[in-house]
């Protein structure tokens, strides 16, 4: 249904986009993510429990990238160039995502856990020849990039986290507003197959509504060809699905057994000043509980700051990487 706010030449605008971007979907025989990311470099890391998709380009400091949901490591492509001027870029697919792995679930989704997740990038990034880096992840990424700075706290130097609070702090604040505005969080852990099969079966309405206000402006059609691309297959679906419902299980057992447990390095958190994360919850004090040295403001944008506001989200990340 049109949004009655949306302009008929933004409207039509978005409507030529979508139709592009699916064209150059369905045309696509093998991922061209790398065009969107001029002189890096496109490899598969293997890990103990996945195969990691990964660019890298750059030099100086490690500077892991970890994006969210829907997305794939394409969310960077607006701001990897210009950071790996001072750092070498990683930017990954999580597993499950884009053209990482799809491993079995296992027990209580233990495969899916950030825990798990967290582990594949302390390979990769030893791949990369770093011992320590630096980690930025927004939404599905920003909890991986938390867990890491958890588990691995003699490797992550410092974590950026953009548009979350921890999960642990979620479940136990959800009301109705965030239940409108997260629906996902509360279907995509139905058991399987019943959210898969209606996505799958309904799978351009579904992807469309998480981007349609968002293009040609903020998501490229390029972007969201790949967005398209990869989330149409039938193991990433269900991969994504088994990435909400560790969060709703495995993790929020993980994240108990370590409440009383701070990250280490310093902490950036950055939020959406349109979205819920900065209405609902202190973000800032709630870091605080998690994490000894925290500082971070809200950006005029929505949830998808690294493609809404590229330049004040780059802005932000390099005064805090440098310093």
């Amino acid at each position: 249904m049109p949004n009655p706010r949306i302009g008929r030449r933004e409207l039509l605008l978005q409507t030529a986009a979508l139709a592009a971007a699916r064209a150059a979907s369905a045309q696509q025989a093998a991922p061209q993510t790398e065009a969107l990311f001029p002189g890096f470099r496109a490899e598969k890391i293997k890990t103990a429990g996945a195969t990691i998709h990964a660019v890298s380009g750059g030099r100086g400091p490690g500077l892991l990238l970890l994006h969210g949901y829907p997305q794939t490591h394409a969310e960077w492509h607006k701001l990897a160039p210009d950071l790996a001027k001072e750092f070498t870029v990683v930017a990954a697919d999580l597993r499950g995502y884009g053209d990482s792995s799809k491993p079995p679930e296992g027990e209580n989704h233990v495969n899916y856990s950030k825990k798990a997740m967290a582990a594949d990038f302390a390979e990769v990034m030893t791949h990369y020849g770093f011992d320590q880096f630096m980690v930025v992840g927004h939404d599905r990424g920003g909890r991986v990039a938390h867990r890491l700075a958890l588990d691995h706290s003699n490797r992550v130097t410092k974590l950026a986290v953009i548009d979350i609070v921890p999960s642990l702090k979620v479940y136990a604040s959800v009301n109705k507003e965030f239940a409108t505005g997260y629906y996902h969080w509360f279907f995509l852990i139905q058991p399987a197959p019943f959210p898969e099969t209606l996505i799958q079966n309904s799978y351009d309405f579904f992807i469309n509504r998480s981007f349609r206000a968002l293009m040609p402006k903020a998501v490229t059609p390029e972007a969201f060809a790949e967005y398209h691309r990869a989330l149409k297959n039938p193991e990433a679906l269900h991969a994504a699905c088994e990435d909400y419902r560790a969060g709703a299980s495995i993790d929020l057992d993980h994240d108990r057994a370590d409440l009383g447990k701070k990250v280490a390095c310093p902490l950036l958190a950055l939020w959406a000043e349109r979205g819920l994360m900065g209405r609902l919850f202190d973000v800032l004090a709630t870091w605080r509980e998690r994490a000894s040295d925290v500082r971070g403001k809200a950006l005029p944008g929505g949830h998808f700051l690294p493609e809404e506001m590229p330049e004040q989200t780059l802005t932000e990340l390099q005064a805090f990487l440098r310093g």
